[in-house]
């Protein structure tokens, strides 16, 4: 499996921003609208889908969530990897 990447930004007055929870449910519901759309098994989006779905039940989504918008508060680039490894996830943030 690849690994996905969450990169989440922090809110201003004049831009717009969303925390992993919000840009890990818009990047899950566009995964559903495109296996709903398309025919046959799309392999690699269901990957995806699958992966976004067991991270965001996960504990360490939230744990993750609250690290990031600590950084992000002290203006930093932020970016969640979403993978597995042996068959269990992994995440990670990485911190610019």
């Amino acid at each position: 499996m690849e690994s996905y990447e969450l990169e989440p930004r922090y809110s201003t007055n004049e831009i717009p921003g969303k925390c992993i929870k919000c840009l890990g449910e818009q990047e899950l519901n566009g995964c559903l609208m495109q296996l709903l759309r398309e025919e046959g098994i799309n392999k690699a989006v269901q990957e995806k889908y699958e992966a976004l779905a067991t991270f965001l039940q996960s504990p360490e989504s939230k744990q993750l969530r609250d690290k990031s918008e600590k950084y992000l508060a002290e203006g930093k680039k932020v970016t969640v990897t979403i993978g597995s490894k042996d068959g269990k996830p992994v995440y990670g943030l990485k911190i610019e």
